[in-house]
């Protein structure tokens, strides 16, 4: 086989375009660089604006609950956290039935947050050019994937 001609590829799988984590990769870059335009009126960061939604969800929730939702660390979540208090979004407080767990609850400026991320969501999924059955679908199959890679059922 010489260098100037074509060769038949008989691994087309190693093809760039074939990768599955590769779309993956560009859509996540897509949709945080989304976000990031989104957030950036309230100041909040992509990993800021999860923890948020969590605790709009329900507030006063352990550190540990926190992590087990958005499948972070304590190392990766707490310097989060502290940045948030510093923000004056949330705080921080041990529990007075157990000491070692740390209660998070959301400020009046955290709660007020929610009225102006309001909007985010539907922001995103008009720019997405889905409609709902096609996100909707998107969901269900990364939930799959995830669960399928990970065993990790939510």
């Amino acid at each position: 086989m010489s260098l100037d001609q074509p060769a038949t590829d008989l691994q087309p799988d190693l093809h760039l375009d074939a990768q599955l984590c590769f779309r993956l990769y560009r859509g996540e870059r897509s949709v945080l660089g989304t976000y990031r335009e989104l957030l950036d009126d309230l100041g909040l960061t992509y990993p800021q604006y999860l923890v948020m939604l969590v605790l709009w969800e329900e507030d006063g929730l352990p550190v540990s609950q926190i992590g087990a939702r958005l499948s972070l660390d304590s190392g990766t979540l707490s310097p989060l956290l502290r940045r948030m208090e510093t923000a004056g979004w949330l705080s921080r407080t041990r529990d007075s039935a157990d000491e070692r767990v740390v209660r998070v609850a959301l400020t009046e400026e955290g709660a007020a947050l929610k009225q102006r991320a309001a909007g985010v969501p539907r922001s995103l999924a008009e720019r997405s050019g889905l409609d709902a059955e096609e996100s909707a679908t998107l969901a269900r199959l990364l939930d799959k994937l995830c669960t399928s890679l990970t065993g990790d059922v939510r």
